[in-house]
């Protein structure tokens, strides 16, 4: 994995490699179709989540960013003809350059950490029993970082912040600055959002 960024040098080497990655820049672009994958091409953003796609053309759309320096990850639970089993991650591995994924599913960020890529398990708290369950999903899939949803939960980020040492990412509806600067200032160490205003931040 290449972090093709003129400040990559900067960092403390005592951080994990996922919060070197996330602390280049702390807005990650989410991508979710076409037309905001040429735009991203247009922004700074170093890191990018890419949350569409089809068997057919992820491994392209991998390309296309990495060929422009960008680091990847790519949501296996969104893209079109995969499945939930764990030779999706082995495909991911031997046929694009993504440097990561994301899941929603244990075993899939636990297979992707066997195959030597990073993962950041996405979880959805929609109530006190999701949020309870945070910890032992975390331990089952080992993952690298989390990624909490909705992302415009300071109170929330703040509560899993206490429970967890994993870097944590806030997504979805996070569509302003205020936002940003709520999850932030809450503990989070980036925010990733498909609102291309944001991108500029």
């Amino acid at each position: 994995m290449t972090i093709a960024r003129a400040d990559k040098g900067t960092l403390d080497k005592s951080v994990h490699p996922i919060e070197k990655i996330l602390l280049l820049h702390p807005v990650i672009a989410s991508v979710k179709d076409e037309d905001g994958l040429r735009a991203v091409l247009r922004t700074h953003c170093p890191v990018v989540f890419v949350l569409f796609g089809s068997v057919l053309t992820i491994a392209d759309i991998v390309k296309t960013l990495k060929d422009d320096g960008r680091i990847v990850f790519v949501d296996v639970d969104l893209v079109d003809g995969f499945s939930t089993k764990p030779v999706v991650i082995d495909f991911l591995t031997q046929h694009t350059q993504a440097d990561g994924v994301l899941s929603s599913k244990s075993l899939m960020v636990k297979r992707a950490k066997t195959v030597g890529l990073l993962a950041i398990h996405r979880l959805f708290l929609v109530d006190s029993f999701s949020y309870n369950n945070v910890p032992k999903q975390v331990a089952i899939s080992g993952a690298d970082a989390i990624e909490i949803l909705p992302g415009c939960m300071p109170r929330v980020i703040s509560w899993v912040r206490e429970d967890t040492d994993l870097p944590l990412i806030a997504g979805g509806l996070v569509c302003d600055k205020q936002d940003v600067i709520s999850a932030l200032g809450a503990g989070a160490v980036a925010i990733a959002s498909s609102n291309r205003d944001v991108w500029q931040m």
